[in-house]
């Protein structure tokens, strides 16, 4: 066994040292200067989101190596532009850590961002770097929609289907087998790591977006965000800011067959519902649209109900095993 020597720690190489570290992670005809400039096509709105991520609350050393946190912080950004019908353009990353902060987990973090962002052709065109008594992590990520072409939480109408793109409560289920390796002994290897990659490491899908665009054609009307905070969560904020009730069909909710096999089916929709981080769009369009991007989208992707004119968002049960059940704010994940 060779013995490695111990990474320096960021206090050793000081601020322009980290600099130059990581400026290697980024495009050397943009970064350099006070700040980047960026090309728009002509005809396409900018679309700008920031997302902050801090150690001990989003991400731990427990459950998340560094490369696996700097790849989800990568792809919750991107998935707020899918979200927003964009497609990205570059991201500028603001990193706060400890002087005794190895140099090599921060080089790592950073393999991970890009990592997920070499996915997407997207680049890091800038950023900072503080020194801050816990390591954290705010990226903006920058995206070009066609005006035209944006998805607004407020657009949804009475009747409008209710779309998920893919499965949910995988990403809890990912997070449940890194707290208690104890659990999913039925599961075969290959289920087990398929929950964990979800947790790990998510994708944002915009890869549906094309498809999307084809559905609805040259009028589209779609609401919609991402699953990140849970499903229950993205329903309701649409709702919500469309001044729209919902029904949602229980038996409808994707949930991976795995889950069968690893909790009851009540705490599997339970985690569909409130679990989050399943990075998967949830979106309104009319009905004729919405199947048609179903069809297109294929496997995971699901109609899961309806809007209404009444008040509330409700899961039902159509067999009646159930009574009805109202979705609430409530039990999602809240930061305050």
């Amino acid at each position: 066994m060779t013995n490695q020597s111990p990474s320096p720690q960021v206090r050793d190489i000081g601020e322009q040292g980290l600099l130059k570290l990581l400026q290697q992670f980024c495009p050397p005809e943009i970064v350099g200067d006070d700040a980047a400039i960026i090309d728009i096509q002509p005809a396409q709105s900018l679309v700008v989101t920031t997302d902050m991520l801090v150690d001990g609350v989003h991400f731990s050393d427990r459950t998340t190596s560094p490369e696996d946190a700097g790849w989800r912080a990568a792809a919750a950004n991107l998935s707020d532009l899918a979200a927003m019908g964009a497609s990205p353009l570059a991201i500028t990353v603001g990193l706060g850590v400890t002087g005794s902060t190895p140099v090599s987990w921060v080089q790592r973090l950073y393999q991970g961002i890009t990592g997920c962002l070499q996915q997407y052709n997207t680049a890091i065109v800038g950023g900072d770097v503080v020194r801050s008594p816990v390591n954290t992590l705010s990226i903006t990520a920058f995206g070009q929609a066609d005006p035209k072409r944006t998805i607004r939480r407020s657009a949804a109408q009475p009747g409008d289907a209710i779309i998920v793109t893919g499965s949910h409560g995988a990403s809890r289920a990912g997070l449940e087998l890194l707290l208690h390796p104890e659990l999913g002994q039925n599961l075969t290897q290959v289920e087990r790591e398929a929950l964990i990659q979800a947790h790990q490491r998510p994708k944002p899908r915009l890869d549906s977006l094309p498809f999307l665009w084809y559905a609805t054609g040259d009028s589209p009307r779609v609401a919609g965000m991402d699953s990140s905070d849970g499903l229950a969560d993205a329903i309701l904020q649409i709702c919500q800011a469309s001044g729209v009730g919902a029904r949602i069909e229980r038996s409808k909710i994707p949930v991976p067959p795995a889950l069968s096999r690893l909790v009851s089916a009540e705490r599997a929709l339970e985690w569909a519902m409130y679990g989050g981080e399943d990075f998967e769009l949830v979106l309104c369009l009319p009905v004729g649209a919405a199947e048609r991007f179903i069809m297109k989208l294929g496997a995971g992707a699901a109609i899961v109900g309806r809007t209404t004119t009444e008040a509330g968002v409700w899961l039902a049960d159509s067999t009646r095993k159930n009574p009805d059940e109202q979705l609430t704010l409530s039990r999602g994940f809240q930061h305050f």
